[in-house]
């Protein structure tokens, strides 16, 4: 594959990612402090994609691997957190003190902040939840970028 083609598929891919977590999010599975930290590197690679389409330079499409594969290293953190394999940040996490910047009266009332933990799977399928997923379909992107780095074409091999 040409490395424009291989560029729009990986720009698509994060796109995706991103489309799908606000989809569950309007659904009510309300984002957590690291599922936003996972949201952050897609949107780059979305910005650094469009500016490879039309910048043929390598050091784009390595910099767009690197963004997927930093939001695929953060949801495999956040997996390993919602699995009780090592402490996620105390912020956002039920062994954490967060919950000191909330008074009494915010945590009684109905229409208060909603506190959403890191450490809690809200979603899962096949065994793998919402951040498991991400770092799946994030490492494959690595490999779109990785291919797209080296393919003929715009900023690949050829240049």
């Amino acid at each position: 594959m040409r490395c424009r083609t291989l560029t729009l598929i990986a720009a698509l891919g994060s796109a995706a990612l991103l489309g799908g977590a606000w989809v569950f999010q309007w659904l009510g599975y309300a984002p957590c402090k690291m599922c936003y930290w996972q949201r952050w590197p897609h949107m780059a690679a979305v910005v650094i994609a469009v500016a490879a389409l039309f910048v043929p330079v390598t050091w784009l499409l390595w910099a767009g691997a690197l963004a997927v594969a930093i939001t695929g290293g953060i949801g495999v953190f956040h997996a390993g957190v919602e699995q009780g394999w090592w402490p996620g940040p105390a912020s956002c996490t039920q062994a954490g003190g967060g919950l000191g910047g909330l008074s009494g009266g915010d945590l009684l009332a109905l229409d208060g902040p909603r506190l959403i933990l890191c450490d809690q799977i809200a979603w899962s399928f096949m065994g793998l939840s919402m951040a498991a997923w991400n770092a799946v379909f994030s490492f494959l992107l690595v490999v779109v970028w990785l291919r797209a780095a080296r393919a003929p074409g715009q900023g690949g091999a050829s240049s």
